[in-house]
């Protein structure tokens, strides 16, 4: 790397916290001097707020993105005994949430374009109970096959939604397709807090209000627990700060999108590289730019080299990681992604000469 030249992280917040540093300021202002840290009226006001935006009857604060797994999958009635199918490559805490409610998560091979589950491949059994399509890197899972499938077997839908926040399926946002949608609000996502945060979106008034219960240790009026909960509430704060920010997550998806636009033209005859796909049925969000290459480790040692952090989303699919690994699964597609995929620097403000500096550090790597 040229002395002159400043690293490139693989996501620059610096933009974005200096376009709204006195309007996140002045919020965090209002949330300290009202007093009302938990469950205060920011919380209310962001989830009426989201909830009309993506779409929905319900949107319920939590802790974090993994939390709304955990808390959609008990309002569910998932447990012990239940099979649960989602997709390898993913990060852990779809399997683990799954793990955590005492069922068993069956995993099935991807869609090597898309990256995400290929519902084609999904083999329903008598304990089969569930299925979490995972939204991976801004783009949506091909829905309507998978809510035909649980409609024909009487399966519940919940979708991880951790990285897609904005993203459409066919004039719809995701998270609202199915029985609930888990969202993570943590700081590199697309609408990140400044801290943990999650949400659970629902259209079913009985699982919302099951999901509200289980986020406050299981109580619908204070100190009458009725089962066990958790204490999973979204912060005032953090809430406070997503008001601030929804309004212009329209503006920094298209950002999204136009940095995408960008690398794709500028890497489409470059040899080796993989570009990512986008499936006509949906409207890509890009939380991750995601290319294939051939050697991947050399070449991002190369880029690391050059001040260019990349990031490898996912190196171990979950059905080979330590805790899985008994259950015997060969899934070739997702072990092949996790050996080739490397995710370019992106966020919503990225200036058109660093991505030619990457892609020019990129060709180099490839050479």
């Amino acid at each position: 790397m040229q002395a002159t030249q400043k690293p490139i992280p693989i996501l620059d917040m610096e933009p974005e916290i200096n376009a709204l540093w006195d309007e996140v300021n002045a919020a965090i202002q209002g949330v300290l001097r009202s007093g009302q840290f938990i469950m205060g009226p920011e919380v209310k006001a962001f989830e009426t707020e989201v909830a009309a935006y993506l779409g929905c009857k319900h949107a319920i604060g939590v802790n974090s993105g993994t939390d709304a797994l955990v808390i959609g999958l008990r309002a569910m009635d998932i447990g012990p005994g239940d099979e649960v199918i989602t997709t390898p490559f993913t990060f852990f805490a779809t399997a683990e949430a799954i793990s955590m409610v005492g069922a068993t998560p069956v995993f099935v091979d991807i869609d090597p374009l898309t990256f995400n589950l290929d519902v084609s491949k999904i083999v329903v059994t008598p304990k089969t109970k569930a299925i979490i399509p995972v939204h991976i890197f801004g783009q949506g899972v091909d829905m309507d096959p998978v809510l035909a499938l649980a409609k024909q077997h009487n399966l519940k839908v919940l979708e991880d939604v951790a990285q897609a926040f904005s993203g459409d399926y066919k004039g719809k946002k995701l998270g609202t397709l199915g029985d609930i949608g888990a969202f993570s609000f943590f700081p590199s996502k697309n609408l990140g807090a400044y801290g943990d945060g999650g949400l659970i979106t629902t259209n079913d008034d009985a699982l919302a209000e099951t999901c509200r219960m289980l986020r406050v240790h299981g109580a619908k009026k204070k100190y009458y627990n009725e089962v066990v909960g958790y204490n999973s509430r979204l912060d005032s704060i953090q809430a406070a700060i997503l008001r601030v920010k929804l309004p212009k997550i329209e503006e920094a998806s298209a950002g999204r999108r136009r940095v995408a636009d960008l690398y794709r033209e500028l890497l489409k005859d470059v040899p080796g590289v993989n570009l990512p796909f986008e499936a006509d049925y949906n409207r890509h969000v890009y939380h991750q730019y995601t290319i294939k290459v051939p050697n991947r480790d050399a070449v991002q040692q190369a880029l690391e080299a050059e001040g260019i952090s990349t990031m490898v989303y996912y190196p171990v699919p979950c059905h080979q990681l330590p805790i899985y690994k008994g259950l015997g699964y060969q899934l070739p597609l997702a072990e092949q992604a996790a050996a080739e995929v490397l995710s370019l620097p992106i966020w919503p403000t990225m200036a058109q000469e660093i991505q030619e500096r990457v892609v020019q550090a990129l060709k180099q790597a490839l050479q």
